[in-house]
């Protein structure tokens, strides 16, 4: 896993979706969220967590994203867009952003280092399952960069899993 400096438009973005996250957790949802950009960077489209207020097991952030995407964009539009997210996506929006054909993820806080945070065992399910592994099984390979700021992506958690 990459814990090196992100680019400074990464970094930027990245932070935006951290906000997101934060507004998610307002809320009443858990504290995940998501945006898409052009290939210059500007914001596209942006998502949040919606499980709890909208009774969705699959309502992540990024799903929600896809969803939104597929819906508004053309595949053109997709195929050179990035997917920023706060937290690497789990294998279901893994398999979501992949089918989408957006080519790449960019995201803070690491799938393992969730684990750590919300209790990997306890009373929330989770699948131990990293997103490169997902997208590595499929052609043309989704670029993935993460993790970055850690300490900035589990303040956004802080709390919420206890």
């Amino acid at each position: 896993m990459t814990h090196d400096t992100p680019q400074p438009l990464d970094e930027h973005l990245l932070r935006a979706a951290l906000a997101v996250a934060v507004r998610a957790r307002k809320n009443g949802n858990h504290p995940f969220g998501a945006l898409l950009t052009d290939e210059k960077g500007r914001v596209l489209l942006e998502a949040e967590n919606t499980v709890v207020t909208d009774s969705d097991v699959t309502a992540h952030a990024e799903t929600n994203l896809v969803r939104s995407a597929s819906r508004t964009l053309a595949p053109q539009q997709l195929a050179t867009a990035t997917l920023y997210t706060s937290t690497e996506p789990c294998a279901m929006c893994a398999g979501a952003i992949y089918w989408s054909g957006i080519p790449r993820v960019v995201y803070a806080l690491g799938e393992d280092e969730l684990c750590v945070l919300a209790g990997a065992g306890g009373e929330h399910p989770l699948l131990a399952l990293p997103s490169r592994q997902v997208f590595a099984h499929g052609h043309p390979v989704v670029e993935v960069a993460g993790p970055y700021l850690h300490d900035e992506a589990a303040a956004v958690h802080a709390g919420f899993w206890t």
